[in-house]
């Protein structure tokens, strides 16, 4: 019936209780094409890839992989069937090998009398992780181990391990440093070279220029239009994704990097081996300080030891005005910190909790009285409060989390610390995987906390946002501090570079 495309959607339409994800979607993808998806958080992306790749059903409509009626059990039947993706958030299982999350779902093949052979299995994983471009990692390696970055090393190894006619990339290269990049874009030329396809989901409107050879775009369910490589500009992409014009300067407008006296944050020579040694710095009231390298210069790791998370080998990390030293994240959130992690659906909000539980965690020790009681109408008030003042698109407090798009569950990951009235907030990788209308409200919300005296550490392996939102920059390279940089008009990526690379 369609035996010219790899796969066929016609009138697919997905709701989740009232909200109605996919309306109507019929889309087409060829041999050979690089299609890409945009549009804002909810849009409908990340949910026709997941009826694509098995994870969900569509209540209507009719798919075609190759001609042939295509209705996924799992994702493990498409993978079957030649559909694999690579999901948005972390989907590799820390507690196991990275052979066993390589072939998840698929030992059996290696098994022989009910015996599953290791060495074979390794060498197998061994053989797909050299193939992608990664030999460094190995099949008996715990994954547990690895950084970030790795872990979704194996999930495109694992995407990859079944040879597949689709290759589905849902957000992966937000999490991703130039390592893994260079492989996804590697495999995406394989894939069109060898007349495969790939969907594409991305936020970043010039790397899916760079990329794709169609773009659709999607709008509250709805498919708005559909680009070939002439038509694309990343002002009519914007346009149509949010039904808008948004101007092209949207980090902050001032040049002027001033801030207040009061150090709110101080680290002395600090170190976590073997992640960085000896580093000093301070925070001061109203500043955003920027940290910038790649995601293996130990920025992310000071971080995460500034705000207790990993006990420091040497030196101290304290809170001035407060009088307090840091040793815990228990002790930095009694005292005004907030930290929100580069790893969200791991480490910053529970998925399985509703959204009123994630914003309340930090604050029930404010909300409780006498007895040990919580008033109930105190916690809905300040739910509210963050559902509204943050504008998460939700039904309501009771709703879970996981059900959420991308963009609003950063914004949930936000409104708990806001309603913590912090004074001191790390903020690693805080726009990674959303799209360019909240990352504009997260902007604007740093610009916020900044005009109220708020100390900020934004964390981040964008430079254009780097230098568009801080006031001082500190590079790391290996380690250490390698430049620091105040807010000048004309500094550019290419005064930066050398020293993070």
């Amino acid at each position: 019936m369609y035996e010219e495309n790899l796969i066929t959607a016609r009138k697919i339409c997905k709701s989740f209780g009232p909200t109605r994800a996919l309306i109507d979607v019929d889309i087409d993808i060829r041999r050979g094409e690089i299609r890409g998806l945009i549009g804002e958080n909810g849009s409908g992306k990340s949910t026709f890839s997941s009826l694509a790749a098995g994870l969900q059903k569509a209540d209507s409509g009719e798919m075609y992989l190759k001609g042939e009626p295509y209705d996924p059990k799992d994702m493990v039947d498409a993978q079957r069937h030649g559909i694999s993706m690579i999901v948005q958030e972390m989907g590799a299982i820390p507690g196991i090998t990275v052979a066993s999350n390589i072939f998840a779902g698929r030992l059996g093949e290696f098994s022989r009398f009910g015996i599953l052979n290791w060495k074979k299995i390794n060498k197998a994983a061994d053989d797909v992780l050299a193939d992608i471009g990664a030999p460094d990692i190995k099949g008996d390696m715990m994954t547990a181990t690895l950084n970030f970055e790795d872990r979704k090393i194996v999930e495109i190894a694992r995407a990859m391990s079944t040879n597949p006619d689709v290759l589905i990339i849902d957000e992966t290269t937000t999490a991703l440093a130039q390592k893994g990049r260079t492989i996804i874009y590697n495999l995406i030329r394989r894939m069109h070279e060898e007349d495969k396809a790939v969907f594409f989901i991305s936020h970043d409107l010039d790397e899916l220029m760079e990329v794709c050879n169609t773009i659709t775009v999607l709008r509250d369910g709805v498919i708005i239009d559909t680009l070939d490589q002439d038509e694309m500009s990343v002002e009519l992409m914007r346009k149509l994704m949010v039904g808008r014009e948004i101007n092209g300067e949207y980090y902050r407008a001032d040049k002027d990097g001033t801030h207040g006296d009061e150090v709110l944050l101080k680290a002395d020579r600090i170190s976590v081996r073997p992640w960085f040694e000896n580093i000093s710095l301070e925070v001061h009231a109203g500043e955003i300080l920027g940290f910038g390298g790649l995601s293996n210069s130990g920025m992310h790791e000071v971080g995460r030891a500034l705000f207790g998370i990993d006990k420091v080998l040497t030196g101290s990390v304290t809170l001035p005005r407060k009088g307090k030293e840091i040793t815990s994240p228990q002790a930095a959130v009694k005292n005004g910190m907030a930290y929100i992690p580069k790893d969200r659906d791991n480490e910053s909000i529970v998925l399985t909790g509703s959204i009123a539980n994630n914003i309340l965690v930090p604050v029930w020790d404010k909300l409780e009285k006498a007895a040990g009681f919580i008033r109930p109408d105190e916690e809905r008030k300040v739910v509210q409060e963050q559902i509204g003042k943050l504008g998460i698109k939700c039904r309501n407090g009771k709703q879970l989390v996981k059900e959420l798009s991308g963009g609003n569950k950063q914004k949930v990951a936000f409104s708990k610390w806001l309603g913590n009235d912090c004074d001191v907030f790390i903020m690693d990788c805080p726009t990674r995987g959303i799209d360019i209308g909240v990352k504009v409200d997260m902007y604007r919300l740093m610009e916020q906390l900044k005009k109220e005296g708020k100390a900020i550490i934004l964390i981040s392996e964008e430079l254009p946002e780097l230098l568009g939102m801080s006031d001082r920059v500190l590079l790391f390279k290996d380690g250490v501090i390698s430049k620091e940089f105040g807010r000048e008009e004309q500094l550019g990526e290419h005064d930066v570079i050398e020293y993070i690379i």
